[in-house]
């Protein structure tokens, strides 16, 4: 089990469970940070490139954490992050698609002035449908085991 960044691997796998979006869900999350009519009206939505209703890419993304902090990559330790790279939207999640995340650890680098280590996790969120929606490359700060 992981629990400090000694712990952590390169090529080192994660999966979390899955999550439903609902149609409530999209325009709920919309109203209050995206208030955009493809996130919040059916019919106008229809008329956008995304030719139907589509969450908030930020939706997709604060699902995608909660997803990663569920599966607890770094044990008991919260994600504490130093920034994100290579954040992208691949696909619009609808109404009813099944989110679920997978991750692989990209790279690990120890600090040399703290207890603590840098370590990249390579996240992709995924529909029901095996569709990658979005990706995502935080800076996660980890504790190191202590001596």
């Amino acid at each position: 089990m992981v629990e400090w960044f000694d712990d952590l691997q390169i090529g080192m796998k994660f999966k979390s469970g899955e999550t439903t979006v609902s149609r409530e869900d999209i325009k709920r999350f919309a109203a209050e940070f995206d208030p955009q009519p493809f996130h919040l009206d059916e019919a106008a939505a229809e008329k956008t490139i995304f030719k139907g209703l589509a969450a908030s890419g930020w939706h997709t993304a604060a699902i995608a954490m909660r997803l990663a902090a569920e599966t607890r990559p770094f044990g008991p330790h919260p994600l504490l992050g130093a920034g994100v790279d290579e954040l992208r939207w691949m696909k619009p999640v609808r109404p009813g698609d099944t989110l679920h995340l997978e991750g692989e650890v990209v790279d690990l680098v120890p600090s040399q002035s703290k207890p603590q280590g840098v370590a990249r996790i390579k996240w992709t969120a995924f529909n029901q449908h095996g569709e990658a929606v979005y990706t995502f490359n935080p800076i996660a700060i980890v504790p190191r085991r202590p001596t």
